[in-house]
């Protein structure tokens, strides 16, 4: 059976409203009383009702902030669906969740957010960030000055104090890629990175594993300065050709984000879509399709619910119960997919 305050009270020689008062931080209790009692309370396993914490927090009008970058891209509408569901969770319960979506890769419009947003007075921010110095003060300000906690999701800046981190490990995604890459063109050959915006950092963070790891175990292969494609099909067209232009034998191509049809679609043009290797990212209906029909050799996953959903919660546990993340970096699963498990 659950602890009653009744029974705290008992056990530490007070009153039932002094035990309330000391677990609720109300005041008009001598400290060293409201520590022992607190103790008394610990001990004895109480848990607070989720019910009245729960209408605590509707009073005090508790509000979470979800800033989603690239929110056009079919992978942050995956995200999307974890936020909107942490949202409903939250909302029962009474705080209030709200999304603020920016298209593209935009510092400038996040920050634009995050003022209003402190205006606004809202209790934590959940978002995606972008390598920018004015940002990353920013989210430092908010952390250190403001006092308003922030979770990163889907890309991460560790040096602005933010709570936490919930997304994919970068670097080993790369690291995952490459060594992948290095099995299926035979360790040698010329390979090239095409990635998105040249500001994103979860996609130069994949970059930089893969990169680093075909230096280290296959140093026979040659690699190709990285493309940018800023996630359009049109421009990621148009570095395949010109590629395959310069570089004839060019060996492999690693995705590192979106773009996935302009590459696929130009490899298939110009016939190349069986004889140059194919390594992306995400599960999503586009990339499947070019992962059956042969052009995408491997498919590296994360888990975009989860990021959506787990920064919401994660600050919402922390506002609702107290409790702090249990890890600084909360890495989603990395998942390897060929056309045959797909």
């Amino acid at each position: 059976m659950p602890v009653t305050l009744q029974q705290i009270a008992e056990a530490a020689g007070v009153s039932r409203g002094t035990v309330d008062r000391a677990l609720k931080n109300r005041g008009r209790v001598n400290a060293e009383v409201a520590e022992r009692i607190r103790k008394i309370a610990k001990e004895m396993g109480y848990q607070p009702s989720r019910a009245g914490r729960a209408l605590a927090m509707a009073k005090k009008n508790v509000k979470i902030a979800v800033i989603l970058q690239s929110v056009q891209t079919p992978f942050m509408n995956l995200v999307l669906e974890g936020v909107l569901a942490a949202k409903q969770e939250v909302e029962s319960l009474g705080g209030s969740v709200e999304v603020f979506p920016v298209k593209g890769v935009d510092a400038q419009s996040v920050m634009e957010i995050m003022d209003k947003l402190y205006e606004e007075q809202y209790s934590g921010i959940a978002l995606v960030p972008s390598e920018d110095s004015v940002l990353k003060n920013k989210i430092r300000q908010f952390a250190e000055e403001y006092e308003i906690p922030i979770v990163t999701l889907n890309s991460d800046v560790e040096d602005t104090k933010r709570l936490c981190y919930v997304g994919q490990n970068g670097i080993q995604s790369g690291r995952t890629a490459a060594g992948l890459m290095g099995e299926i063109i035979g360790e040698k050959g010329q390979v090239v990175v095409i990635s998105g915006h040249i500001s994103n950092p979860s996609l130069n963070n994949r970059a930089r594993g893969f990169q680093s790891e075909i230096m280290d175990e296959f140093p026979e292969i040659e690699l190709i300065h990285t493309r940018y494609s800023y996630d359009d099909d049109w421009v990621a067209g148009k570095i395949v050709e010109e590629l395959i232009e310069q570089y004839p034998n060019l060996s492999g191509i690693y995705i590192t984000g979106p773009a996935v049809k302009g590459i696929c679609e130009a490899l298939e043009k110009l016939g190349k879509g069986k004889s140059i290797k194919v390594i992306g990212n995400d599960f999503l209906s586009e990339n499947k399709k070019w992962m059956e029909k042969g052009v995408i050799n491997f498919l590296i996953g994360q888990d975009a619910y989860v990021q959506g959903y787990e920064p919401v919660m994660i600050l919402f546990r922390l506002f609702l119960d107290h409790k702090e993340p249990k890890e600084e970096y909360q890495y989603t699963e990395i998942v390897i997919k060929t056309k045959y498990n797909m």
